[in-house]
């Protein structure tokens, strides 16, 4: 997958219990020497930045702003079978951020790669990629619903194992590692209640399902080298499109439900009302991975870059639905009975097409009863005065639901560069209240 989609909300079970890793020498077993190389046939100026999981939903947003804002060398680790294969699958990618691709070719270079692959599958390119590299962003992650705890483990944490030996092989050549960025999710806190604190990892939780598990893991993993690498951690929370356009990749997690609601199939809703939903919009992230990636400060930090003091509810996210759609409003029941007695009913007594649109919605019933909020004060106190804020979910809703529709909840893609301009609407807005 890519950097993707944001924390994914995999609905597959997992073990429940943390996992201890034996983390003693976990990277420097991996390493061995590469025979050296040309490297692909682009310049570099041996200060450029690796970027995984750029083919997807927050990599996209990711590389567009280093495009757009700076003149860096960007390395795509790109998954492919040939060299022509990764050229044409960036090259695609840079016809989706921009208007004028041609502009980038020289700044970007693919490298075939693969996170399940003995290092990285780079071959005779690692050694290039080794010297050229002195910064990483590392988002590639898995978020398909269907892996089981082993798959995405293959991925999550052990791609995330193979990205640290090579940021350690960075920082002995060329010029050095500056930084290495992980992007994780704040979903590593796993099942706990109250408030999950930037500074915590393992405080006894239990986690709902393979991903969380696998990037709390890949989280370890990475924090047992920080005395080691120049590391930043960021978490993103439930990551939807951009503001001002509305623009995404992936239409996951909140998306599901409201297009079942759209649809007139979401009569009922699992959760609490004031179940905590935190979304943040992709353009925060991505300007939030950037900016800690660079501030000197942000060095060893983990970083939340979740809505916090402006996290939603699952009652405000129904009103908006409902609003928006002309729908009445659904009534919110206690997850277990609807899991248990109203779900099967309503699946039953739908029709095909409305029992697909309930069975997308199921991978997300746990996180509809959410008494869980994440503390961002550190990431406030080093972003906001750059001017990187979330802000709330009203304020930029409609736009979501704008693109969703245009983009027809993602059977009608739409790249980032062809977002800009007016988005024609599905469906006519409304601001009266639905009937309740």
């Amino acid at each position: 997958m890519s950097l993707d989609e944001q924390p994914a909300l995999v609905a597959s079970s997992a073990s429940s219990a943390t996992t201890s890793l034996d983390t003693h020498e976990i990277v420097e077993r991996d390493i061995r020497p590469e025979p050296e190389s040309d490297g692909p046939d682009r310049g570099s100026s041996g200060d450029a930045l690796l970027l995984t999981g750029a083919t997807g939903f927050v990599g996209t947003a990711v590389l567009a702003r280093i495009l757009e804002r700076t003149e860096r060398h960007v390395v795509v680790l790109v998954r492919a079978t040939s060299q022509p294969q990764a050229d044409a699958r960036l090259e695609a990618v840079l016809a989706s951020v921009s208007d004028s691709p041609e502009r980038h070719r020289g700044r970007v270079t693919a490298v075939c790669g693969d996170l399940t692959a003995p290092g990285l599958g780079l071959g005779t390119n690692r050694a290039w990629v080794a010297e050229q590299v002195s910064e990483i962003i590392h988002g590639a992650a898995s978020v398909a619903f269907e892996l089981s705890l082993p798959e995405s483990r293959a991925i999550n944490r052990e791609g995330t194992r193979r990205v640290l030996t090579l940021a350690h092989e960075c920082a002995f050549r060329g010029q050095g590692l500056r930084r290495l960025t992980y992007v994780s999710t704040a979903y590593v806190a796993g099942d706990r209640r109250g408030c999950a604190q930037e500074s915590e990892l393992n405080v006894g939780q239990s986690f709902r399902n393979a991903y969380e598990q696998s990037k709390h893991e890949a989280e370890q993993l990475v924090r047992s080298q920080r005395d080691r690498l120049p590391i930043t951690v960021v978490r993103p929370s439930i990551v939807v499109g951009e503001r001002g356009t509305g623009w995404t990749s992936s239409f996951n997690v909140m998306y599901g439900p409201l297009r079942a609601l759209a649809a007139g199939a979401l009569p009922l809703m699992p959760g609490r009302p004031g179940g905590v939903v935190d979304v943040v919009t992709v353009d925060h992230v991505a300007e939030a991975i950037l900016a800690l990636t660079a501030l000197p400060e942000a060095a060893g930090g983990t970083f939340h870059i979740v809505g916090g003091e402006h996290a939603t509810t699952v009652g405000e996210v129904a009103r908006l639905g409902s609003q928006r759609f002309h729908k009445r409003m659904p009534r919110i029941v206690p997850l277990r009975i609807y899991r248990s007695i109203l779900y099967p009913l309503m699946r039953r007594r739908a029709d095909p097409t409305m029992r697909r649109r309930l069975e997308r919605t199921k991978a997300y019933f746990p996180y509809m009863s959410l008494d869980l909020r994440f503390d961002d004060r550190r990431a406030r106190e080093l972003l906001e005065p750059l001017g990187i804020r979330a802000t709330p979910i009203g304020e930029f809703f409609d736009e979501l639901m704008d693109f969703a529709e245009a983009a027809r909840w993602g059977r009608n893609p739409i790249a980032r560069a062809h977002a800009f301009g007016p988005i024609r609407l599905a469906t006519p807005r409304t601001a009266e209240p639905a009937a309740q």
